[in-house]
Order: C-alpha cells, then structure tokens, then sequence
C-alpha cells in the first residue's frame, strides 16, 4: 500500500509530499503524521508538497491552517508547493494565501 504522506529532512525543512485525496478522514491521518514529525524535527521550515493531491476539500484547507498553527509553535513557517490551478483558486477564495507565516510557491 502507498504511503498517504511520505517525508524526508534537508537543512532545517522538513518535507511532507502528500499522494492522496484529502477529506476529512484522509486530513486527520496526515495531520498526526506531520505533526509527529514537527515535534520530533523542530524544523525552521515545513514544505507541504501537493503534487500529487488530486482532489481537496474543505478538510484540506483545514489541515493546512491547522500545520500554520502547529509549525508556529515549533518555530516554523510553512511553504506549500506542487498546488494545482484548482487548489490555488481554493485558497484565494479562502484568503489562505495570505496568511501570516504561509508562503504559496507554484
């Protein structure tokens, strides 16, 4: 079975590249798993990589203001990248993108 989220560590980033869809049931597993990992690296950055998310709901977006909060905490910021036209027009419509501590690279 494929892994939902698979990570790796590089020069104080912490990356989370997520290969599934993400609805309520698929965001609560990735939110423990990357917040595991925030506590246990402490990074200075948290890079959530949405390449291979073809589908996000509402669930998403809460997930990614929820890793805002909890990287914060820990002393990070968090860069999403790999967003699709349709997620990216998701988060402008949420005003996600202009969140204190987020940065959106496409």
């Amino acid at each position: 079975m494929r892994e939902d989220v698979v990570f790796s560590y590089e020069n104080g980033t912490l990356y989370a590249r997520i290969s599934c869809e993400i609805d309520h049931h698929a965001a609560r597993r990735i939110r423990e798993k990357i917040d595991t990992r925030l506590f246990t690296h402490k990074p200075e950055r948290l890079m959530l990589d949405f390449s291979e998310v073809g589908f996000m709901d509402s669930s998403g977006l809460g997930l990614i203001l929820g890793r805002v909060e909890t990287a914060k905490a820990v002393g990070a910021g968090v860069c999403l990248c790999g967003v699709s036209a349709v997620q990216m027009k998701l988060l402008r419509l949420s005003g996600i993108d202009r969140v204190k501590n987020l940065t959106v690279v496409r």
